[in-house]
Order: C-alpha cells, then structure tokens, then sequence
C-alpha cells in the first residue's frame, strides 16, 4: 500500500469523521437551547398553568410521581444526554489527526471575543466571551426574580393578607424570601459543572477543570448570598408573626424548615473559610470544611423533597459519577520511578504510566502521599507529555506550602528513600491542542509558572522531530528571583531515553534573574537524583476508563440514568404508590427523598464499578509491559550524567540570562509581528494581569492572551 492511499484513506476517515461530528453538534446545540428555554419560561404563569400542568397530566402513572417525573424531564434529562452523547463526540474527536487539529479555521472575530476585558476587579481575568454569558446568567436571574415577584405579589391585596391573619408587607415578606430561594437553586444547578473534572460538558464549550474554578468561586458566591437572604427574609417573617416555631418544623409531607436550616449552616461554614484571606493562611481548614458540601446537599435535598430537585440534580449526578470514579482511580498506588530534587526547592517527580494513557499539553494531576497527609490531595501541573515520553508521566513541585515542604524534606535528606508511596486522581487536560492553531506561541512565567509550558515544549519537540511536523515558534520569557531557580530550565527535556533533539523546534528563552547582579553559580548545588526500586503493590499510573475514556463515561451516564429511573419506577409502583393510595397514610417525603438517593448513588457505584473491573484485565496487561522500566533506563552512573550535563548543552544556545531586571513585557510582547500569536502567562497575580492589559491595549491586534492560574 502506498503512502498516498494512505494519506488519502486517512483524509477521508477524518471527513466522515468530521460529518458526524457536526451532526452530533447541531443536535446537542437544539437539546441545549430547548433545555434553556424551559429556564427561561419556568417562572412564568404559563409554564406553571399550562406546560407544566400538561406535560404532569402525561407522566401520571403508577411508576412515578407526577411532579418528579415532569422535572425529571425537563430538567435532567436533557442535560445529561447531552452529557452523555457528549462523551460519543469527544470520543470521535480523539480519533482526528494532528494536521486536522492544526488546520482548524481561525477565525478573527471569534478570536477578539476571548481577549481580556476586566483584568484587575474582584472577577479577576475576565474575557468578553466570559463577561458576555456572566450578563446572560444575571440576566436570567434577574427576569426569574422579577417574574415571580411580579406573579406573586399580584395575588396579594389586603384581604388576601387578612385571611392568613398577616399584614400585606408581611405577606409580601414571605413570597419574596420563596423567590429568593428559587432563585438561588437556579445557582445550585450550576454550581458542581466546574468542579466535575472528567465531565464531558467543560470541554464541548472549550473548559477544562483549572479555568473553570473560577466559575464555582462565583456561582458559590451568588448562590450563599441568595440562601442567606432567603433564610434572614424567612427568620424575619416568623418572628414578626410569632411563628418562631417555624424554624423546627420537620413535617411528613411538603418543606422541612429544620432540614433547610442545617443545610444554611453548613453552607456558610464553607463559605466563610473561602475568603482569600483564610484560604491561603488556613489551607488545611478550608479543604476539610469543604467536605461539609456532602451534608448540605442531603439537608438540601431533605428540605425541597426530592419532587423539586430535578433543576440541579444534572451536575450532582454527573458529580457523584466523577467523584466515585477519582476514588476508583485513588485507591491504587502508583509506581514512582525516579525524582530529581532542584537546588531551588523544587522536585520533579517521574511517575511510570500505561502506553494507553494520552493526555494533551496543559494538563494537571491531584496527588496524594499517605505518609505526609491520607485527606490531602494537591494539584500539580503535568511537565511531560504523552507521545514524547510514552511510559512515564512528571510533574514539578514547588515547595512553598507546609504540604510541599515535608515532601521536599523527605526527598532531600541524605537518606534516600527506597519507595515513597503516592496515589494520583488524574490526568486532566484540554480536549485539544489549540496552541497549534498559531503561529508563535510566547510563554510568559513567573517563578514555579514555568511548568505548565514544559508540558508544550516538549510535545512541540516530538512533533517536530518524529513527525517532521512545522511547529510554531516558541519564545519562553521567564522571571526567577535568584540564580538556583534557573535550574529549572534543566526540567524542559526530559531525563533520558527519549528523543529530546530540538534543533528542528524554533525556541528562544529569555531568563531574568531579578533579585541578583550577577551569576553566583558558585552556591548553586547539583541536582539530585533518585531512583526508586519497584514494589509489588505498585502499578503504572492507567486511565480508570482506559484509552477509550470517553466512550465508557457515556455508557455509564446513559446505563445508570436508564436503571435509576427503572428501579425508581419499581419502587414506586410496588411499595410507595400502594402506601399513598391504598391506605390512610400518606409516604413521608423525607423518605421518598432519602430512598431517591440511595438508588442514585446504587445505579451509579454499580455501573462504574463494572466498567472500571471490565477495563482492570487490559490496564493489568499493559502495567507488566512497564513492569521492568526502571532496568531499561540505564546504570545509576550514566543516569545521573544525563541529568546534569544533557540538558544544559542542549538548551544553552537558546537561552539568554538577564540579570538585575525584569522583563520589559510590553517592549517584547509588541516586538512579535507574526499574523497569530498566542500568549500564554503563568505566576503571579501581577504579571497575568501585566500581560492581559498588554494584550488587551489594542496596540497589537495579532496577540491572543490566555491565563494559566492555579484556581486549585
């Protein structure tokens, strides 16, 4: 067979490819905007007189509850066929090739909306693109708001208030402190997407699972902020009636206030330890206070009843889906092959993975060491990169926090360690590689910034040596604040075994060491290597879905849905339907809400856990192919050789070191005339904001600005 057949069967496999893809798009876009109508015409009179009454008249059977299976419908279902076909897309889209990625339509118009509009306000980095659908989401809120208030105070009037024994402000009191709690789980159901890390939906609107914290941060806020006042109005309400009994009602059927209460209370437990402030002096205490989100949305779910929380039952459930597939991943230790511990404080650890695992450049990975914290888990951006090293993963730690200081000391002491046990949630990256799309590409960092682009350079450094692929022009400027962190440039290639010529990649780096005047190379200790001997209980690091990921998360979303609801309908039709019908008493709605959610929970355990121990028998096969890596990677001697002296030789002539200064970010920035330039910047608050303002001046319309932050 000849290459051009070749190349022509794979051009037209990608077409068709392509085919179903927009197909697959268009009808996720309709599923979508219909979904988004019903939010938008919920609070309305004629939803709630003639949509929901209708569609209610239908669903009315034996198997389910009238009420929870129009929301049901409406709501969640929708939501989550688009997160499962979802899946089916991004999965179809993995099977592109480099060139089709790469010759994706640039488009300018779209390329502005991205650019940076607020920079430095309490929103932080905020594009136009990102400022836009903030102003829709309040936008919705605001007309749900006024529309319910509108509704119901046009029912109000003074005889009205009369009959309930109450004044009419006292009974605009309560109607508006009810308004404020609907709105407020109009946030709720938003608020568990950003922080679902392997959901498909963050990646079909181009997320991922780091940018996205900052929208849980805002929705967080929003929806406290709500639930605050819906409880204050509700406090106020009963004092001013003398219904302050009120506040411990728990009743059979209908709104539990004790229920709502609890939740309240632990809500404003996490949300008090998110103030910036608390946050980075008392880490430890906003990560365990967080874990509290647990007990609010069971007390949550007990106080609406289970009948009204289809509008945010979509992101919990493809939450708990992803939460109980991170503990699947958790609970194998990973085999740590080697470190190399930088003079700077900094480690870089080299984790053996399967060949089946590919992730894209970007990517981070939550590890847990159990000998230094079992609750803890941090997130580190991943430095290598899938093609170019295919049996090992690495991440860089900065020692800054008491977490990272204890693992440094551990790795640093003059007794090496034989084995440090560590597990890993992860990888999580972009779906794509957009840098590709550009021109030049100029990677701005601050201090430990420098890792994520790591992860480019070396995938631009495969590409171009075993693809023959033209890669952009990369300019890596990066600020250190003494000589010892210029060592982590030595971390840009990798340790061995790999082919980590860059003569065909285009790559200028420019060093500013800011805090000294001149080298002082004479302090500066050598790196450290350490090799770790394998242990029995240890496995290269797999997708718990493996190589097929996307595929098998649809299946599971779509199979534990489709049996939740058929066990839901069972229980149903044969214990709580003959209870409310056949007899005198009426099921308790804590209980119909309680039973909800064990069978949620049951539907998803049983799915996942079959298609993890489906896919364990291929994930072991591929960890004894790995099984003995760490012989191939050569004797201590020659390793440690590699280390100190093959990276430097490599990269020097690339690299100019400045000292005494920083970086003139706007006279270089705007020195880059090529027609598309991406610019990346990663560090410090300050020099992300100093590049977007650059960027986002209007002096140079080809520079496209993306943040890097660790929002973790």
């Amino acid at each position: 067979m000849d290459a051009n057949h070749v190349v022509k069967k794979c051009s037209s496999s990608n077409e068709k490819i392509s085919t179903v893809q927009a197909a697959l798009r268009l009808l996720l876009v309709a599923v979508f905007l219909g979904s988004l109508l019903m939010w938008i015409m919920a609070p309305t009179n004629t939803f709630k007189q003639s949509w929901l009454p209708s569609i209610q008249a239908k669903l009315n059977s034996t198997y389910l509850e009238p009420k929870q299976g129009a929301r049901l419908l409406i709501y969640t279902l929708p939501i989550l066929f688009v997160a499962a076909m979802g899946c089916f897309y991004l999965h179809m889209g993995k099977k592109l090739k480099y060139d089709k990625m790469a010759s994706s339509c640039r488009n300018p118009r779209f390329a502005s909306w991205k650019k940076p509009v607020l920079i430095k306000g309490p929103l932080g980095i905020v594009s136009r693109v990102e400022l836009a659908f903030l102003i829709m989401f309040i936008a919705l809120l605001s007309w749900t708001f006024a529309t319910y208030i509108s509704n119901y105070f046009a029912k109000i009037n003074p005889n009205s208030a009369a009959e309930q024994g109450e004044k009419v402000w006292q009974s605009k009191l309560d109607s508006a402190a009810l308004t404020l709690g609907l709105v407020g789980n109009i946030c709720l159901a938003f608020l568990f997407f950003p922080v679902t890390r392997g959901s498909s939906l963050l990646p079909l609107f181009g997320l991922t699972s780091e940018n996205s914290i900052k929208y849980h941060i805002w929705l967080g806020n929003i929806t406290m902020t709500l639930f605050t006042a819906h409880g204050i109005c509700f406090f106020i309400y009963w004092a001013v009636t003398n219904e302050l009994s009120q506040m411990l009602k728990w009743d059979k059927t209908g709104v539990s206030n004790l229920a709502g209460e609890i939740a309240l209370v632990t809500g404003l437990a996490m949300w008090l330890t998110t103030i910036p402030r608390i946050r980075r002096k008392l880490f430890e205490l906003f990560f365990y206070t967080h874990y509290l989100y647990i007990i609010f949305m069971i007390f949550f779910i007990l106080h609406v009843g289970i009948s009204f929380c289809g509008m945010m039952l979509p992101s919990f459930y493809l939450f708990v889906v992803d939460r109980y597939l991170r503990f699947l991943q958790s609970q194998r230790n990973v085999r740590l092959l080697s470190a190399r511990v930088l003079p700077c404080e900094t480690l870089e650890l080299n984790l053996g993975k399967s060949l089946g695992l590919s992730y894209n450049p970007l990517g981070i990975m939550f590890i847990n060491v159990p000998s230094i914290s079992k609750l803890q888990w941090h997130p580190f951006s991943i430095t290598s990169s899938s093609t170019l090293e295919p049996n090992k993963i690495s991440i860089v730690i900065k020692s800054e926090g008491s977490w990272t200081k204890k693992l440094y000391q551990m790795l640093s002491s003059p007794s090496s360690l034989d084995r440090l046990e560590v597990s890993v949630e992860g990888p999580y990256a972009p779906a794509s590689k957009d840098f590709l799309r550009y021109d030049t590409l100029v990677m701005v960092s601050g201090g430990s910034g420098i890792t994520p682009f790591i992860s480019i350079i070396r995938e631009l450094i495969y590409m171009s040596t075993m693809l023959n692929y033209k890669a952009p022009k990369v300019i890596l400027i990066c600020a250190f604040k003494n000589s010892s962190e210029l060592t982590m440039l030595d971390l840009i290639l990798p340790i061995s075994g790999t082919p980590s010529d860059n003569s065909n990649l285009q790559l200028q780096i420019e060093s500013f060491v800011t805090r000294e005047k001149e080298p002082k190379i004479d302090n500066i200790k050598p790196i450290k290597a350490i090799k770790f001997k394998p242990h029995a209980k240890d496995a290269p690091l797999s997708s718990i879905l493996g190589p097929k990921h996307w595929l098998w998360l649809g299946m599971i979303i779509a199979s534990s849905f489709v049996i939740f609801l058929i066990l839901l309908g069972i229980i149903t039709r044969y214990y709580i339907y003959p209870i409310d019908h056949n007899t005198n008493k009426i099921f308790s709605t804590t209980w119909r809400s309680v039973i909800n959610v064990l069978v949620m929970c049951i539907c998803i355990v049983m799915t996942a856990s079959a298609a993890v121990f489906w896919k364990k028998r291929q994930n072991d096969i591929e960890s004894s192919q790995v099984q003995n890596m760490v012989g191939t990677t050569g004797t201590p001697s020659s390793y440690d050789l590699e280390l100190e002296n093959h990276p430097r030789q490599s990269l020097s002539q690339a690299t100019n070191v400045h000292y005494g200064r920083r970086p003139d970010l706007r006279r270089m920035l705007l020195e880059y005339n090529g027609s598309s330039t991406n610019v990346f910047a990663s560090g410090p608050k300050r020099l992300r904001q100093e590049v977007a303002t650059i960027c986002s001046s209007g002096l140079a319309d080809n520079l496209h600005f993306e943040s890097i932050s660790f929002s973790w």
